[in-house]
């Protein structure tokens, strides 16, 4: 890729960026941007900022958080926040501040100082409680003497094995995240630099199968593998790089917003606009306007291709210098690019990349009984099959009978999400994306209704129907139409091995200059802390390529 200024010119004036899509990815990188002196503009379809991590209020006073809740790593939300106009930080050490902040984070300090002017982040322990099929449960709280004493109650014959899983999932923790947690595979040699590094560690199997080398528990080998799934991926096919979510949970913990994960999306938001970012709501993006050289549009294979500006559903056209898809990957480019400025990114391949699984989501309320829920406030409910599930789920493309859920309890942490005497709850449930077929407007209600009773049956919400006072769901309709994702995916490309590291799509386009990808189909992947560490990667290649 060509510069557009040489790598020591002084920009005359603020270059002109437009970000397609207010997720956390746009609004990391709108900080980023404005930080580093441009001229930033987020274009949003929605009405309001958070993309997948959309809030949504009832007029009865329900509070849902739509997408994530899961908040790790939260010295990345603190960078954030303590950057200026000016003064953009990119050269300090991205870890060795952050390690030194574990101890401050664990005593029940979330956030710096300026962390706590937009947001309070608080820890929830334990991290999540897996409750198994049979009843039993495991309490995982990153803690390694009540870890063991879980597993010595649970299965006495994994005690060794998990002491060599901590051991080696530390030391792919080590090189993977704190060493190469922000490197961009742009080419094959950067991913020919730590591919050794990577056989060595074993890192390219399997999740499931690196797990399954130390546990002989079913229950134990699905404690440390299932965590995938909430970026999107199967265990059984994730390449066991993917060991690391457990020490990066263990180091950092896990966090929640007061005020929900929207809570978050707002404190961006402010910071953003503080540093002279705008914001258009109900702006959505028909077209990445590309040209040549010399202005014209691309109308053949040949010639430089330059990314102008975009041109709005409305029909406006707004020139910029460069241009930023939070979009998804592939709806970015087979929507929004003309496919005669595609070669690298061309329908075929694009097509032929596996999207990860979509999701049902239903978010109710319900009257608290007075009664004490025995729940946490993240909870792994696991169904009778594991690998059976996963397989029809993500190969097959089938909606099975049994089914694994996330059942999100956020007012067991902070009751202003409902009404005075009632709890908001959302249960998110694993299912295919639309490339199976399936018609949601039939299966949707009844797989509700089927949840509904697990959740009733099994004592998990005693009396939930008489309770209830709010219930609405999504489908993978709603990821496909509101949120514009290619077969309805909720997590972008699946994260298999041969598409991730160099092999998942770039930051910064290979067709098209000036044109970059930021947030969960762009590089490291899907997941808040990956968001955030997409944003980094590409305000550094916009840095490099403007000469910043």
């Amino acid at each position: 890729m060509t510069n557009p200024q040489p790598s020591n010119a002084v920009p005359t004036r603020p270059e002109r960026a437009v970000i397609i899509g207010a997720g956390f990815g746009g609004l990391s990188l709108g900080v980023r941007l404005q930080s580093l002196g441009f001229d930033t503009l987020i274009l949003e379809r929605l009405d309001q900022a958070g993309g997948r991590g959309y809030q949504k209020r009832t007029p009865s006073g329900y509070v849902f958080d739509m997408g994530p809740t899961v908040i790790t790593a939260p010295h990345f939300i603190e960078e954030l926040f303590a950057l200026e106009r000016g003064q953009p930080n990119l050269a300090d050490p991205d870890f060795p501040p952050a390690v030194r902040q574990a101890a401050r984070v664990k005593a029940g300090e979330s956030g710096g100082p300026r962390t706590r002017d937009y947001v309070k982040l608080v820890p929830i322990l334990p991290f999540y409680r897996i409750v198994f099929d049979d009843g039993t449960f495991f309490d995982y709280d990153g803690d390694p003497a009540n870890t063991r004493r879980q597993i010595a109650a649970l299965a006495p014959q994994d005690l060794e094995g998990y002491e060599r899983f901590h051991a080696d999932a530390q030391a792919i923790f080590e090189r993977g995240f704190l060493e190469l947690g922000y490197t961009h595979f742009g080419d094959v040699a950067s991913m020919l630099r730590v591919l050794p590094d990577l056989l060595r560690l074993d890192a390219v199997r399997t999740l499931f199968s690196f797990t399954s080398k130390y546990f002989q528990s079913d229950k134990m080998r699905q404690v440390f593998s299932f965590e995938t799934l909430l970026v999107g991926g199967n265990p059984l096919s994730v390449p066991a790089i993917y060991a690391m979510i457990h020490f990066v949970e263990k180091t950092w913990g896990i966090h929640y917003a007061m005020g929900g994960t929207g809570a978050l999306v707002r404190g961006l938001v402010k910071k953003f606009e503080e540093l002279g970012g705008q914001i258009r709501y109900g702006a959505g993006v028909e077209e990445i306007l590309v040209t040549d050289d010399w202005g014209k549009p691309v109308t053949g294979p040949l010639g430089r291709r330059i990314a102008r500006g975009v041109r709005l559903e409305s029909g406006e056209t707004i020139p910029a210098d460069l241009v930023i898809s939070n979009g998804d990957w592939a709806n970015t480019y087979l929507r929004r690019v003309d496919k005669k400025a595609r070669l690298w990114n061309s329908d075929l391949r694009v097509k032929a990349a596996r999207q990860s699984m979509s999701l049902l989501v239903i978010y109710f309320g319900f009257k608290d009984d007075g009664q004490p829920l025995n729940l946490r406030h993240h909870n792994i409910l696991l169904g009778p099959r594991y690998e059976a599930l996963l397989r029809e789920i993500f190969g097959q493309k089938v909606l099975s009978q049994d089914f694994s859920q996330y059942l999100h309890v956020p007012t067991l942490t902070d009751p202003t999400l409902a009404p005075a005497g009632h709890h908001a709850a959302y249960t998110l449930i694993p299912v295919p994306h639309n490339g199976s077929g399936l018609d949601w407007s039939v299966e949707g209600p009844k797989l509700v209704e089927r949840v509904y009773d697990y959740l009733e049956q099994r004592q998990i919400i005693p009396n939930l129907r008489e309770r209830l006072t709010h219930s609405e769901f999504v489908t993978p309709d709603y990821f496909e139409g509101t949120l514009d994702s290619y077969l309805g995916n909720a997590f972008g490309p699946e994260p298999v091995l041969v598409q991730s590291a160099f092999f998942r799509p770039h930051n910064r386009s290979e067709d098209i200059q000036n044109l970059y990808l930021v947030g969960a189909g762009a590089q490291p992947g899907a997941g808040t802390p990956s968001v955030m560490m997409s944003a980094k990667m590409t305000a550094r290649l916009i840095a490099e390529d403007f000469g910043v």
